[in-house]
């Protein structure tokens, strides 16, 4: 059996990175327009982003769900008009998400809202210390994402 490191420094930071993950969550669904959750928003963003026209699996891979959560997410964004997820033309079995104008509008709308949240952020911090710490962050996400199953 390993023994435990005797510097916490490792689960302290993803302690913090934790609560962070949770106190940002609750800000902005405090805020989300149409009632979007975290996890919609990051679909929605997504496939602003990166383009749309991925399959549900393809989505439920890049955030680490299950297939059964992300198509619970996707019939909310469907049914609220924020996408569409169609049959996929190439292959007969599988589905594609594409984003609707609607979709595209609320992520927007989102971005808006959020903008007073992150203003505050830089009020409190300095922006050179977000930047700073983006380069590790990167890193460490890329390590971990490459370590995945």
């Amino acid at each position: 059996m390993t023994k435990p490191p005797q510097d916490p420094a490792l689960f302290t930071f993803f302690n913090e990175i934790g609560i962070l993950s949770q106190l940002s969550s609750n800000a902005f669904e405090r805020v989300m327009p149409h009632g979007l959750t975290v996890s919609q928003f990051s679909v929605l963003n997504h496939l602003a982003r990166l383009g749309d026209g991925k399959s549900p699996s393809h989505l439920a891979t890049a955030f680490q769900v299950t297939r059964g959560a992300m198509t619970n997410t996707l019939a909310k964004l469907e049914a609220s008009g924020f996408v569409a997820v169609r049959p996929d033309e190439s292959d007969g079995r599988g589905k594609q998400v594409f984003l609707m104008k609607t979709g595209a509008k609320a992520r927007s709308e989102a971005l808006e809202v959020l903008s007073p949240l992150l203003q505050d952020l830089l009020k409190a911090f300095p922006e050179k210390d977000f930047r700073a710490a983006i380069p590790f962050l990167a890193k460490l996400r890329e390590h971990m994402d490459a370590a995945r199953d």
